[in-house]
């Protein structure tokens, strides 16, 4: 078993740093034309970071609550309040038309959803607040969290990639441990309630839940990297919407594809992951792969709903 184990964490290891190395050479073309672009209206974002450093006469701890929790709730209660009118009115119909899981959620069930947004706010105000008191410390110790000069394009796209690894790690792992029989009974049950998942779901869990899962694989990488401020609100909001797209119960033209974690709300035992990688790897997605919903985890490129191209198989005919 140890052997075992110790072979499959070199191998994780393997596949994660020739997976960045990969990355970071692909992405390089493109990050060099998009960073022509960010200097040229670097001067912009200096001068506006600096205008509202100065505006709150250089507070820290106000920067910082304004760029850890204000912003990131910000984007995901507006992108959620969009998606909630979907669910509760059935329009507009661009977005109703792309439901992955059809005939659920139609409408959602006004009390199921009353009772999520309640347990979201308790989480956000009573757990993910609080957690950034020792988040905002430790950003100190660094130093260079508030700094007047703003990191290049370069190093964001650096820290992004280093952020998205390790939440990958630290989220896989201990959403395997909250679906051990034990603690899914009394902790990871209720995020499963929901087997036709919402966007505000995405943060509707047990308290002890929202801190493993939610909140400290997301905050891990910036306390690791001592990253700027604007990085950690960028990244914060980042992870807020891509986990509501990932719970939101639509597949979208443009967006990133939610079929993935929407297969896991409906198995319950497959798809533990946020990209996929230590699914693969482990064999915990070997089920998706034989679906349907595998051939439509990809983005849609188009205005026609991949459930109407790509439709699953009858059940007469399986």
């Amino acid at each position: 078993q140890e052997e075992k184990l110790w072979d499959t964490m070199k191998i994780t290891a393997y596949v994660l740093g020739t997976g960045l190395l990969m990355f970071t050479a692909l992405m390089n073309s493109v990050s060099w034309y998009l960073g022509n672009i960010w200097d040229t209206s670097g001067h912009f974002w200096q001068t506006t970071w600096l205008k509202f450093y100065y505006l709150c006469d250089g507070k820290e701890w106000t920067i910082f609550l304004f760029g850890a929790a204000l912003v990131p709730s910000l984007a995901f209660w507006g992108f959620n309040g969009i998606l909630m009118v979907a669910d509760v009115t059935g329009k507009p119909t661009f977005i109703t038309r792309y439901r992955i899981q059809l005939g659920k959620n139609d409408p959602v069930d006004s009390k199921k959803l009353r009772q999520a947004i309640y347990t979201a706010l308790c989480n956000q105000f009573l757990i993910s607040l609080p957690m950034l008191v020792p988040m905002f410390y430790i950003m100190k110790w660094w130093g260079n969290t508030f700094s007047k000069e703003l990191p290049t394009f370069h190093w964001f796209l650096v820290e992004l990639s280093i952020f998205t690894l390790i939440e990958e790690i630290l989220f896989y792992y201990t959403h395997r441990l909250v679906h051990l029989p034990l603690l899914y009974k009394h902790i990871h049950k209720k995020h499963h309630e929901w087997t036709a998942p919402i966007g505000v779901v995405s943060i509707y869990a047990h308290p002890l839940e929202h801190l493993l899962s939610n909140t400290l694989p997301v905050m891990t990488g910036p306390m690791v990297m001592g990253s700027h401020i604007v990085s950690i609100t960028a990244w914060f909001s980042l992870a807020f919407i891509t986990t509501s797209i990932s719970h939101c119960g639509y597949h979208l033209p443009f967006l990133p594809s939610p079929e993935f974690h929407d297969f896991h709300h409906l198995k319950f035992n497959q798809c533990y992951g946020v990209l996929g990688l230590l699914d693969y790897l482990h064999g915990t997605d070997t089920v998706f792969r034989q679906t349907k919903a595998y051939e439509r985890h990809k983005v849609l490129l188009s205005l026609t709903p991949l459930s109407e191209s790509i439709p699953e198989v009858p059940k007469k005919a399986e």
